[in-house]
């Protein structure tokens, strides 16, 4: 499955690398026709960057599941921002993750992804 992502600090870009799977950065426009999973990362005070909104107001249809990287240092703001976008699109949460991930962390999601797509292919087969 596709993986899209939004990284400002490079945090998230580490991650997605790690992933060793197909994905593609959010840009301006970007109009994704398929399937897939975010990963982005929480801003400011517990928010969903602007790009990513804006992203999503294009994509909202073909979002599975989100994750999505923070800093254990904003308490019940950490990495809110899946958390957020799973209540707005009703999709799943794949993973929380601190910073750019241990390898712990891409094997839980990978895990998750792989969940995804088995129930998604259950239920098209129903």
């Amino acid at each position: 499955m596709l993986v899209v992502y939004d990284s400002k600090t490079g945090n998230v870009k580490r991650f997605v690398d790690k992933l060793n799977v197909r994905n593609t950065k959010i840009h301006n426009n970007l109009l994704v026709e398929e399937p897939y999973v975010l990963i982005t990362y929480t801003t400011g005070f517990g928010k969903i960057p602007e790009t990513t909104q804006e992203f999503l107001k294009l994509n909202k249809l073909n979002l599975m599941g989100v994750a999505s990287s923070g800093n254990m240092n904003w308490g019940s703001r950490y990495s809110i921002a899946a958390v957020i976008i799973a209540e707005l699109y009703s999709v799943p949460i794949i993973h929380r993750f601190e910073l750019s991930g241990t390898s712990k962390d891409v094997e839980v999601f990978k895990q998750e992804v792989l969940k995804l797509v088995s129930t998604e292919v259950d239920s098209t087969q129903q």
